[in-house]
């Protein structure tokens, strides 16, 4: 739909940012949300549509929200329970409620202690599905403070000289303010790639890269649909980060994963690798995702000013640098974010022929009455 860089591709309809948000709003509502929480739900969602993260944007309201909340394995009345609380840390439990409202909460506690101690640090059990991790990290840049941030989720990726799916996608975050017109803004999931990536595919009708999905045969396959359908069944799984062989360093990213899996349920007591899966005894039981969020005070180690020159000044040397043959440019990590949020906060957001479907599927079941392009 766009290229890297947040340019359009002619002959996808587009639905402007506040439109687009406000219908997600309407929609959380419409399945029992809190007005308030649900603001915060959709807040997350188009943050992703705007910075192109089109697997973890509106495309994620219908199958993983949605419909999570009509099967009974989702509560939209999310209840926060302070599980335990030192001064610059805190345990919560968020009782299988949303997610983005969850850790919302866990990153401003975690930017309140580091205010006032430095460093804070939250620890979550028993939510769900968050979103991007990077919409946390960033509210700790916002701040002016580093943010780190990761989540475990359902079984997909195999460990290194593995087949089984173990791991979640397990995505590591980070945020930090620079001197330019956006923060340095890192977030990627710890296997080659992940789910929402081959549902973007799935969408596309295209085949998957050779090389991102292995079976239990050990080889690649390439098929999304069938992918997406194994990846359930437990007979697919996702290569880590480098691959499924020590050769390609796949050991990197199945190490990363289980430093996620670890800090995502072995410090707040929650489930973990298979525990995960979202069945128990052939039923849909709520996922309970465990995430951490973390805050660190700049100025508590330097002037913030002068942390934020610095940092601009490795960015720009970085893009700065020698180019490979047929390329005109390096970016740094949340840079083509930035750009295709500016493009697309002007143009809208587009929307593919799959998700217009989803779309028009909730306008009729809830009721709504949106005037879109499709």
């Amino acid at each position: 739909m766009e290229n890297s860089v947040g340019q359009a591709v002619a002959g996808v309809p587009r639905i402007q940012a506040g439109v687009l948000r406000q219908f997600m709003v309407d929609v959380f509502t419409g399945v029992g949300v809190p007005s308030d929480d649900a603001e915060i739900c959709a807040d997350v969602l188009i943050a992703a549509d705007l910075q192109g993260i089109d697997s973890h944007g509106i495309s994620r309201l219908k199958p993983i929200y949605y419909t999570r909340i009509k099967e009974g394995i989702l509560s939209p009345i999310t209840k926060i329970d302070v599980v335990r609380e030192g001064p610059t840390t805190a345990v919560l439990d968020g009782n299988n409620g949303m997610g983005h409202v969850i850790s919302k909460r866990a990153m401003e506690m975690a930017i309140a202690k580091a205010k006032s101690y430095g460093m804070g640090m939250v620890a979550v059990r028993n939510s769900s599905h968050y979103g991007i991790a990077g919409y946390y990290t960033n509210m700790a840049a916002d701040a002016g403070m580093i943010g780190i941030s990761g989540t475990n989720a359902r079984p997909s990726i195999a460990p290194t000289f593995g087949v089984e799916n173990m791991l979640g996608t397990n995505p590591l975050a980070f945020a930090m303010p620079s001197d330019e017109e956006f923060h340095f803004s890192f977030d990627a999931a710890t296997s080659v790639t992940q789910r929402g990536k081959i549902e973007v595919y799935a969408r596309r009708n295209q085949p998957v890269p050779e090389g991102w999905v292995i079976g239990h045969d050990g080889k690649s396959k390439t098929d999304p649909h069938q992918i997406l359908r194994e990846l359930t069944e437990g007979t697919a799984a996702l290569a880590p980060l480098g691959g499924i062989s020590e050769e390609t360093a796949g050991y990197k990213g199945y190490g990363y994963a289980t430093v996620v899996e670890i800090l995502s349920a072995a410090l707040q007591g929650g489930p973990f690798l298979k525990a995960l899966s979202g069945v128990e005894d052939g039923k849909k039981v709520p996922h309970r995702l465990g995430h951490f969020f973390i805050a660190i005070d700049i100025s508590a180690f330097i002037d913030l000013n002068e942390f934020r020159r610095i940092t601009g000044q490795i960015l720009r040397e970085l893009r700065a640098s020698k180019k490979a043959p047929g390329q005109d440019r390096i970016f740094t990590a949340g840079e083509k974010e930035y750009y295709t949020q500016q493009e697309r906060a002007k143009n809208g957001i587009p929307i593919g022929e799959s998700l217009q479907k989803d779309i028009t599927a909730l306008q009729a079941e809830l009721g709504l009455n949106y005037a879109l392009p499709f």
